[in-house]
């Protein structure tokens, strides 16, 4: 690479953060060449880094908005802007970073706590190279190791973080960069940044819980406190937050269900004997106006092999497959003409060996011809409103014939005994040409699968919103969650 021709004898660096910081300079090498006209001139020249650190308190006129970052502030634009001036020297030229530098700027972090104001963690993290030269690098970590996301101007005269810090975390940034002559040099600082306030954090309950599910599993996230559709940046936010991976890895996305509710699904069923985990990033991240999260308890749970049940209404035959193969074609009954058979795809919810079914809590009266109440074994649920696949003694003759049944999917006692023990939780149930209505997405049961994938992503709040802070340079959408 060419060097040109240094200007001035150092370079500064201007950080601005909603938090207090501490700074440790880290250990330089030595060049491998030296110029040839440098031994004639005395001693190499000393490599520095001035930085400007700034902090906007919290509740202070402009927090949090952008207009605090280091190159658009003006004084009056900002009550609670404060700022410092450190300067950095580092022993040579190549400066690599230790990890023994980061602990000790950690450590000094801790001893200062003390001294921090209560900053807003909502403001913007702001690296910018005020002399000519570039930023090379820029690693900020958490206490928990966790990265902070960011990303270079286009000139790598300026870092942007592109995800919002913590309440109540202690951080570590760790900065490399080059001066006019092309010299590296490299920095360590640690902040804090305040402990959220006061009052009950925004938590989240994953479902459906450990253990072995079918592979049309839903992943569901129940949140403590809701969060509303007209805030769209504090759901972006949230959702960054929700962290889904797997064994094997496959593309998956959220989708908001209601305030209150985001579901979970790969864009194709689980493979089999998937494991699935889980997690919330939530502690500490500001989610809308001055509410944060708090710690949640993570999810790991398995798929086991792959069980389909398609049933036919028109032939009146349901067909299972264990991992593609055919394992058994059963004859069924279905729902008869004013009670179809909901059509599209189910997933079991749970299995109950023995159920009382009336026809009063499905709205057909007492009295009435279609009334029933009848005790039934080995029923499996696919609906909360009463849709099951269960044993019809009485209708056996009809199985495999004609549909008969008030809308769920009838079959023998021994059939019905062995489907109850094959299938689990999370398998897959599909009814097609039964003319039933189409099974609804969220409010019976889980039918998210009949969301066709592109709609499925629109239900995301992460489709078209830009979580990063003001003044940012553009970088690459992370338009979707994929595990």
């Amino acid at each position: 690479m060419r060097r040109t021709r240094p200007t001035k004898a150092w370079s500064a660096l201007a950080a601005v953060t909603g938090a207090m910081l501490v700074v440790a300079v880290a250990p330089g090498r030595a060049p491998d060449e030296t110029p040839a006209d440098a031994k004639s001139a005395g001693p190499p020249r000393e490599a520095a880094v001035t930085l400007v650190v700034g902090r906007v308190l919290e509740g202070a006129h402009g927090a949090g908005e952008g207009r605090c970052a280091a190159r658009v502030f003006r004084p009056g634009l900002c009550s609670g802007w404060q700022e410092q001036r450190v300067r950095a020297t580092t022993r040579g030229v190549g400066s690599v970073l230790k990890e023994p530098a980061l602990a000790d700027a950690a450590r000094a972090a801790r001893e200062a706590r003390a001294q921090v104001l209560a900053t807003d963690s909502g403001g913007p993290l702001e690296i910018t190279l005020t002399e000519p030269g570039r930023i090379t690098d820029v690693t900020v970590r958490d206490g928990h190791g966790r990265h902070l996301a960011g990303a270079l101007g286009p000139h790598g005269d300026r870092w942007l973080n592109t995800e919002s810090l913590r309440a109540g975390e202690t951080y570590t940034v760790q900065v490399g960069a080059q001066d006019a002559a092309g010299s590296p040099v490299g920095v360590t600082m640690a902040f804090r940044t305040a402990p959220p306030a006061d009052g009950g954090r925004l938590t989240v309950e994953f479902g459906p819980g450990p253990g072995t599910y079918g592979a049309g599993e839903i992943v569901t996230a129940a949140l403590s406190k809701p969060v509303p559709a007209d805030d769209p940046v504090a759901r972006a936010r949230l959702e960054q937050a929700l962290e889904v991976t797997s064994e094997p890895h496959v593309e998956g996305a959220w989708h908001w269900v209601d305030a209150s509710t985001l579901h979970f699904r790969p864009r194709t069923y689980w493979p089999a004997h998937t494991v699935v985990r889980v997690r919330s990033g939530l502690d500490g991240v500001e989610v809308g106006d001055h509410a944060y999260g708090g710690p949640s308890e993570d999810l790991e749970f398995t798929i086991g092999d792959r069980i389909e049940a398609v049933t036919d209404s028109a032939t009146h035959r349901m067909t299972v497959r264990r991992n593609g193969r055919v394992i058994r074609t059963i004859p069924v009954t279905t729902g008869k003409e004013g009670f179809r058979t909901r059509s599209g795809i189910k997933v079991v919810l749970r299995k109950e060996p023995k159920v009382r079914m009336r026809g009063d809590t499905v709205g057909i009266q007492r009295g009435t011809k279609e009334f029933y109440d009848l005790p039934v074994s080995y029923a499996t649920r696919v609906t909360w409103s009463g849709e099951y696949i269960h044993a019809a003694p009485w209708s056996v003759e009809s199985q495999g014939e004609e549909n008969v049944s008030h809308g769920c999917t009838g079959m023998s006692t021994e059939n019905a005994a062995w489907f109850f023990e094959t299938v689990r939780e999370g398998d897959i149930v599909e009814v097609v040409n039964s003319g039933g209505a189409k099974m609804a997405p969220f409010d019976n049961g889980f039918g998210d699968w009949n969301v066709d994938w592109r709609s499925w992503l629109a239900g995301s709040a992460l489709a078209d919103v830009d979580t990063a802070p003001q003044d940012s340079p553009p970088t690459p959408s992370r338009l979707h969650p994929t595990t």
